[in-house]
Order: C-alpha cells, then structure tokens, then sequence
C-alpha cells in the first residue's frame, strides 16, 4: 500500500472547496481512462484573478487530495500564475506523491489548466462578438 505524507492525508480527508460553481466562467475535465481517476474544476474570474475555484472528482484518495491542493493553490492568483501551477508543484506542496500515484498531480494541474484555456477562449469569442 502506497504511503501517503499527511498533508496528503488531510487533504483527502478534508477536502477543501468540492463542488460545482453556478454559471461558472470556465470548466476545465481531465480524465486517465486507466485508472478511471476523473477530475472537473469550476472557475470564477474577476478583475484576471480567480475569484473562486470548485472542483468534482472521482478517483483514488490521491486525486481526490491533489484536486484539493491544486483549488487552494489556484485561489486568488492572477490567470498567468495559476497556468504555472505544474504537476510538480502539486507534488511538492503535498509533500510528495508515491511514484504510482504521480499521474494524478499532472490530472489537476491540467484540469485547472482547461478551465482557464475554457474561460479565456470565452473571452475572446465575447471580445470577437463586440468587434
């Protein structure tokens, strides 16, 4: 059984800001059809910063944990910081995944990643719709 530290552990056990966002700005799915580990993450943008970041997840307790960290991590940054989030800093601000269970990291940078990619992509449509 893989170890898990306890920040890892309190994250799965606690999740912080599960759920979904009404009218969200942007929503961004990722998914490994291996390990059947499936993540959404809802935002909120106001003035280029996330205003609210929620997330859904159905996966292994290191999902559920990176999901956790990744919306904590992303709350209050500006859009440009929170594209920076990387699997690796995921990982590091949980105090390290077991090797097996490293995809998961790279899941809710990801997932986060296409709700931005969606919001901005929103943004552009609205702005090309104006000119």
């Amino acid at each position: 059984m893989p170890v898990y530290s306890e920040k890892v552990m309190d994250h799965f056990m606690h999740p912080r800001n599960v759920g979904e966002i009404e009218n969200p700005d942007g929503i961004g799915e990722e998914g490994n059809p291996v390990c059947g580990d499936m993540m959404t993450f809802y935002i909120k943008v106001k003035d280029n910063r996330l205003e609210d970041v929620k997330f859904k997840t159905f996966g292994c307790g290191a999902a559920i944990a990176v999901s956790s960290m990744v919306s904590e991590m992303a709350m209050g940054k500006t859009l440009d910081e929170a594209l920076k989030i990387t699997p690796a800093s995921v990982a590091e601000e949980l105090q390290g995944l077991p090797k097996n269970k490293y995809h998961c990291s790279n899941l809710g940078a990801q997932a986060l990643h296409k709700a931005i990619e969606d919001y901005l992509s929103k943004q552009k449509a609205q702005g090309d719709k104006k000119a």
